[in-house]
C-alpha cells in the first residue's frame, strides 16, 4: 500500500466510527502498512512506528515516529489525566533553558511542513494549557498558518503530516515558550512544494526556519539547495534522518543547514538527565558537498551529518487528527522531534542571525558532549556511526546545555 493511499485509508476510517472506534481502526491499519521503525527505549514502552512511511521519487518523508497504546496518567488526589512522555519543563530541565521571562518574545520559528492540518491550532491550545503555558493563538497574534505560497487557502489534509505538524508546533513551544509560531503548509511533500514553502517561510519574516523532512542526497540536490534553502541570517534546521548511519539527508546534508541529530533522555534525579545517542539518529558522509571549511573530522572526506543533536525520542503530543483521537495523547519522536527543539533554542536565544553550522562548531565546548549510546549501523565502531568523545556524526558536537553556543 502507497503512503498517500494508505492516508486515504486513515480519512476513510475516521468516518466508520459507528462500527468501531475511529482510533482503532486507524492504528490497524497503520501497522499493517507500516513496518515497526524502532523500540522505544523507555522501559515499559511499546513499538513505534514510521508516521509517514516511504516517499515516492522526488518527494521528502517527515522523519517522526509515533507510539500507540495508553498514553495518559492520573496524578494526585484529583485525579487530573497528564500526558505520559518527555514534558515541556523536562525540556527546560534536560537542557538547562532558562525561565522565560521575555525571552524569545518576538521571534519567529517557522515550521514547514507538506499538507495541513485543521486541528493544529486547537491542539496546541490544549497542549500549551496542560503543560502550563501561555495561549499561542491566531487571535492573540502567536500564531499564523499559511500555504506553501503564503496564502490562506490550505492545502488538503493529512493525517500522518497532520502528527508531524502537531509535533513542531508543540515542540518549538516547549524550548520557546515566548516565541511566535509560522506554520508554512506545502502544497505536497514533492521537494519543490516544500522548498517553495521555506522561500515563504524566509520571506514573510521567520527568524528561524525548522524543517523535519528529508530524502537521500544525488546529484540534483545543489540546485534544489541553492533554490529554495539558502537564506543567510536566518538558521536552517534540518533533521538528520531516521535511518541510522547511510546516504546523508538532503537538506540537512547541505553546508548552510545545521543538522540535528537524535538522543534519548532518561530522568536519573531531580532536575537530573542521562543523555545518550539514538539508535536511530541519521549520520552520513555525503557523496556529494564537499566538505567545509569547519569541518575537520578525518574519515569523512566530503560533508559530515550531523552537527549537533538533542532528543528524538518519547515526546508527548495531543493529536486529534491524526493518530491520537481516542483521548489525544501520544508518545512521538524522531529527529523531527530535534529540530524544532533546536530551532525553539536558537530563537530563545536571542541572536539567530549569529547562528550557523560554523558557530555551532567554533562553539562546542559549549554543548554537552554526548559519548554513550547504540551504534546506528554497522561502520565497525567508527565516530561515524557510534557515539564518542568529540565529535560523532549521530550526535554531532552533542547537546545544547544553556543558550550559549547559540549566543
Amino acid at each position: 500500500m502507497s503512503p498517500r493511499h494508505h492516508r486515504k485509508e486513515l480519512r476513510i476510517m475516521r468516518s466508520r466510527r459507528s462500527v468501531v472506534s475511529g482510533l482503532v481502526l486507524a492504528l490497524a491499519a497503520f501497522a499493517l502498512a507500516v513496518p515497526p521503525a524502532t523500540a522505544n527505549p523507555v522501559a515499559g514502552a511499546t513499538v513505534s512506528h514510521d508516521t509517514c512511511g516511504e516517499a515516492p521519487a522526488g518527494h521528502m518523508r517527515c522523519f517522526s515516529t509515533w507510539t500507540p497504546g495508553e498514553s495518559m496518567q492520573e496524578f494526585g488526589a484529583s485525579a487530573v489525566k497528564r500526558p505520559k512522555g518527555i514534558s515541556a519543563a523536562d525540556i527546560r530541565s534536560a537542557y538547562k533553558l532558562p525561565a522565560s521571562g521575555d525571552k524569545g518574545k518576538g521571534m519567529t520559528v517557522a515550521v514547514v511542513d507538506a499538507y495541513t492540518n485543521p486541528h493544529a491550532e486547537k491542539n496546541l491550545k490544549v497542549y500549551r494549557k496542560v503543560m502550563g503555558l501561555k495561549p499561542c493563538t491566531t487571535k492573540n497574534h502567536c500564531f499564523r498558518t499559511v500555504n506553501g505560497s503564503g496564502g490562506t487557502k490550505m492545502p488538503e489534509a493529512d493525517a500522518s503530516w497532520g502528527v508531524e505538524i502537531n509535533l513542531d508546533v508543540q515542540a518549538v513551544s516547549a524550548a520557546c515558550p515566548n516565541c511566535n509560531i509560522l506554520l508554512v503548509a506545502a502544497k505536497s511533500s514533492d521537494e519543490k512544494h516544500l522548498g517553495q514553502a521555506v522561500r515563504t517561510a524566509a520571506r514573510l519574516g521567520a527568524d528561524v526556519i525548522s524543517n523535519s523532512y528529508g530524502r537521500d542526497e544525488n546529484g540534483s540536490m545543489g540546485k534544489l539547495g541553492r533554490t529554495y534553502f539558502e537564506h543567510p541570517g536566518i538558521p536552517m534546521v534540518v533533521s538528520t534522518g531516521d535511518a541510522g548511519f547511510r546516504a546523508a539527508s538532503f537538506p540537512a546534508v547541505l553546508g548552510t543547514s545545521i543538522a540535528v541529530g537524535g538522543t534519548t533522555l532518561k530522568h536519573t534525579a531531580a532536575g537530573k538527565w542521562r543523555e545518550r545517542a539514538w539508535e536511530n539518529s541519521g549520520s552520513g558522509c555525503s557523496a556529494w558537498i564537499a566538505k567545509p571549511a569547519w569541518q575537520k573530522d578525518k574519515h569523512c572526506g566530503m560533508r559530515t551529518t550531523a552537527d549537533l543533536s538533542a532528543l528524538a525520542d518519547n515526546f508527548a503530543v495531543y493529536d486529534t487528527f491524526g493518530l491520537g483521537e481516542e483521548n489525544g495523547w501520544l508518545t512521538v519522536g524522531g529527529t523531527s522531534l530535534s529540530a524544532p527543539l533546536v530551532a525553539g533554542m536558537i530563537a530563545l536565544a536571542g541572536h539567530p542571525e549569529k547562528v550557523t553550522p560554523a558557530s555551532v562548531t567554533r562553539n562546542h565546548a559549549l554543548l554537552r558532549d554526548i559519548t554513550s549510546g547504540p551504534a546506528n549501523g554497522d561502520c565497525g565502531d567508527d565516530y561515524l556511526c557510534q557515539a564518542a568523545t568529540g565529535y560523532d556524526a549521530p550526535t554531532g558536537w552533542g547537546s545544547p546545555r544553556g543558550l550559549k553556543v547559540f549566543s
